[in-house]
């Protein structure tokens, strides 16, 4: 109880800090998941041993990750009105097909070569951490800084493959789960296809008579804007639900609400609900990395050896930046917007979320949590510094407008 008190005093005096500055922070060379990483590091038992981590393949990890995408893919569905995303659909479609199972691919291979693990466990590796993850990429492309200096085509695609490549991930860590306990790869690539299916099935439902319900509400003044916003929270949660109760995949039926939502409802009603997104990415997003940051497993780092080193730094590196140059003509990208999406391309709460998942499907191998939590530890703190001058380097190099 006393290391529950403890996180609320840290997380609410973070949220307050960040909230005096919210205004400037953007610019800076950090993130609010930067942060509290940092200070979850800080107060938990390798260093000032206020707040004792939750252990590998925890419920707290594994729910909380949930939620937290859950909410911020709502923000995701809402950032942009879906009739203007029809421009990056077809580039979408690649990249959380062709460009999702290379990112998986050039991942597991990194892991088996750097850290030396069966080839099953480098695959599930890989598959949890090939998700393009929506809360750490929100950091980049949302905010004044972000319209300032980069094009609207460039966030509406990071945007939409983040939202949708979360979910469809799904299968490939069900199938990497089997190779890695012995389990049926039939039985997972069917149950995988069923949680797909299933979700965006009750995402486009439930998106659509939501979105009805508050367009009939708001042109009769029966919301106001205040519950609006509490609406498409409140969304997020009973989609979720939904969605584990018929034991589909909730993460993309999320996403699939938020998307049919704002289909429905007309852009200016939409407006001032999609500040959610902007409250996700400063201050819900706080407590997980915090504990994310009290679970650091230091000791498990240094057992990998010079692995803890060549693995962060490849996948940096090689995870996602080749399959995008291979992939800029047939997406239609300049060489300097395949450089900034090939780097901007964050692992976060997304792999979270499947290393959590991973663990209660039975994989056991503690290799898996030490290398995932490392890459994501890895990406929080390279992303969140160069998030800033990433975009103003690209405005240089690109001579973008926002409204290119």
């Amino acid at each position: 109880m006393e290391d529950l008190h403890v996180t609320y005093a840290v997380v609410g005096t973070l949220a307050v800090l960040l909230a005096a500055v919210s205004s400037r922070i953007r610019d800076l060379p950090v993130s609010e998941p930067l942060l509290a990483l940092v200070v979850g590091a800080a107060v938990g038992p390798a260093a000032l041993g206020w707040v004792d981590g939750p252990g590998e393949g925890s419920t707290l990890l594994l729910e909380g990750s949930r939620v937290l995408l859950a909410v911020s893919l709502v923000g995701v569905g809402l950032r942009f009105p879906v009739r203007r995303l029809r421009g990056v659909v077809t580039p979408t479609v690649a990249l959380v097909t062709a460009g999702m199972l290379g990112m998986a691919a050039l991942s597991a291979g990194l892991v088996w070569a750097t850290l030396g693990v069966p080839l099953a466990v480098a695959l599930v590796v890989g598959a949890c951490i090939c998700p393009t993850d929506p809360v750490l990429a929100s950091s980049v492309v949302t905010g004044r800084p972000a319209e300032e200096h980069l094009p609207v085509r460039l966030r509406q695609l990071l945007s939409s493959e983040s939202g949708t490549n979360d979910g469809l991930a799904l299968p490939l860590v069900l199938v990497a789960v089997a190779l890695a306990t012995g389990g049926s790869v039939g039985s997972s690539l069917l149950d995988g296809g069923y949680q797909v299916l299933v979700g965006v099935a009750v995402g486009l439902g439930v998106g659509l008579v939501a979105g009805r319900a508050v367009a009939y509400a708001l042109r009769h003044s029966d919301v106001d804007p205040g519950a609006s916003l509490v609406f498409t929270l409140v969304l997020a949660v009973a989609v979720l639900g939904v969605a584990r109760v018929l034991e589909a995949d909730g993460v993309l039926s999320v996403f699939v609400a938020g998307l049919a939502y704002n289909w429905v409802v007309a852009d200016d009603e939409v407006g001032p609900q999609n500040t959610v997104d902007e409250g996700v990415n400063r201050y819900l997003v706080l407590p997980l990395f915090l504990l994310l940051g009290t679970a650091l497993p230091w000791s498990a780092w240094a057992d990998l050896g010079w692995g803890a080193v060549l693995l962060p730094v490849g996948v940096l590196l090689l995870r996602r930046l080749p399959v995008l140059l291979a992939l800029a003509r047939p997406l239609g990208l300049r060489l300097p917007d395949a450089l900034f999406l090939g780097w901007f391309g964050p692992v976060g709460v997304s792999a979270l979320f499947y290393l959590s998942l991973t663990a209660e499907e039975g994989v056991a191998d503690p290799r898996v949590w030490a290398a995932g939590s490392l890459v994501v530890a890895a990406s929080t703190v390279v992303h969140g510094v160069t998030s800033a001058p990433g975009r103003r380097l690209y405005r240089r190099a690109a001579g973008a407008t926002p409204t290119a």
